[in-house]
């Protein structure tokens, strides 16, 4: 069944481009042969819409009437009814009946581009609608979820408690006991793995943007900020296996040196993977800010006299700092969501420490460890998971409000 479907939708994707091209083809020919009636003096303008219009026309009522036959013919067959002959019969005969409706209609005076621009606009709201609807779901499950643990747990002992110890929730004695389940060590080492990565990732990145923006040649430019950005492409789980693989162990022995005990998974491990994860996010948008400062300030301060350094450090970055607050703001949303390098390289110790060389936990690596396996979500051990979730998504939508504030507030108005 499901390799029919495929070939089902393969068939609609030819039918709706054979009806593009036809439509499209035959508003050409109707536009030629109205221009040569004319004796060739007929300006484009006398049609009010362009052939690729009637050809998008067509398009999208071929899709939309062919997908229609292939999900009422998914549902009968579903309910043990198999006639894929007819079912495919029934396909071609609409997306081939719509293409010749349509066509029948391709003239000068057909308003296409009415049609297809309002088709466009309600698909766009569509889409909005869709992305508004997954977002309120995320944070419906989130909350249920949740209350349901905060009627085992009280809040306050959740939010401010020392001790972190889910798995105690297995054991009856020891259900919702005080402390079980405080997630102040947990959030402490979300947030000192995000101070690390944020160490690396802030200066590296806004030197990197100040000398591509300010300094760099075109060619130094057009090969550097390539290579940079390459780093955005490679996958969070490779930087955790070069943080557990490579880079913990070279601390730990650069540790051993100066007669330090370190351990494997650290976060500072971690956080300095991390960081260099976040850089290039951090230096394209603090680009993209000193790029958007007008050329007209820096020559005004060079006419009055002032060096490029100072230039930069007076005028540019001046009116850029709004804009790049707002980029460390969303690279620190970044770094606290993070999963996959803190998994892997920072431990899952609940630790209440401010030494970087611990082992550290954070709430992404306790959301995966809570819910992997076979979890049953009735118990806190598993609905702690949830919120911690919403924490986290209130902490990162506060770090985002305030970034968009900051710009908006601040922004200067050239």
């Amino acid at each position: 069944m499901g390799q029919i479907s495929i070939y089902m939708m393969l068939l609609i994707a030819v039918l709706t481009i054979g009806g593009f091209v036809y439509n499209r083809s035959s508003a050409l020919g109707k536009f030629r042969a109205a221009r040569a009636a004319a004796g060739g003096k007929m300006a484009p303008l006398a049609w009010h819409s362009q052939a690729s219009y009637h050809g998008y026309f067509t398009a999208w009522l071929v899709a939309l009437s062919t997908l229609a036959v292939f999900i009422v013919g998914r549902v009968i067959n579903g309910q043990g009814m198999v006639f894929n002959g007819l079912w495919l019969a029934a396909i071609i005969l609409t997306g081939l009946a719509v293409t010749i409706i349509t066509g029948r209609k391709v003239s000068g005076t057909f308003r296409a581009r009415t049609y297809v621009e309002r088709f466009i606009h309600g698909l766009l709201i569509c889409l909005s609608v869709i992305a508004v609807l997954t977002t309120l779901g995320i944070i419906a499950s989130l909350l249920f979820e949740s209350l349901r643990f905060f009627r085992e747990v009280p809040f306050m002992d959740f939010l401010f408690g020392l001790q972190w110890s889910p798995q105690t929730a297995m054991r009856a004695d020891q259900v919702g006991q005080s402390g079980s389940f405080g997630a102040i060590p947990v959030f402490a080492g979300t947030f000192l793995i995000m101070l690390v990565a944020m160490a690396i990732a802030g200066p590296v990145g806004l030197m990197i943007a100040i000398y591509l923006t300010e300094y760099a040649s075109a060619g130094v430019r057009k090969w550097v900020k390539p290579a940079i950005e390459i780093l955005a492409g490679v996958p969070t789980v490779v930087y955790g296996f070069f943080a557990l693989l490579t880079f913990a162990p070279f601390v730990r022995s650069f540790a051993e040196t100066l007669g330090f005990s370190v351990p494997t998974q650290s976060a500072i491990a971690a956080g300095v993977v991390m960081g260099v994860m976040i850089i290039p996010f951090v230096s394209s948008l603090s680009s993209d800010v000193i790029n958007s400062v007008p050329q007209t300030l820096r020559d005004g301060s060079y006419a009055l006299g002032a060096t490029e350094s100072e230039t930069m450090k007076q005028v540019v970055f001046t009116a850029a700092l709004p804009g790049i607050i707002g980029a460390f703001m969303l690279a620190i949303s970044r770094a606290i969501g993070e999963t996959m390098i803190v998994y892997m390289a920072a431990g899952k110790a609940a630790n209440l420490t401010a030494n970087p060389f611990e082992a550290v936990t954070t709430v992404t690596v306790q959301i995966v460890a809570l819910l992997t396996g076979d979890s049953d979500f009735d118990s806190a051990k598993t609905l702690v998971a949830f919120a911690l979730g919403l924490v986290l998504f209130v902490i990162t939508l506060i770090l985002n409000v305030v970034a968009l504030t900051v710009v908006r507030r601040y922004r200067a108005k050239y």
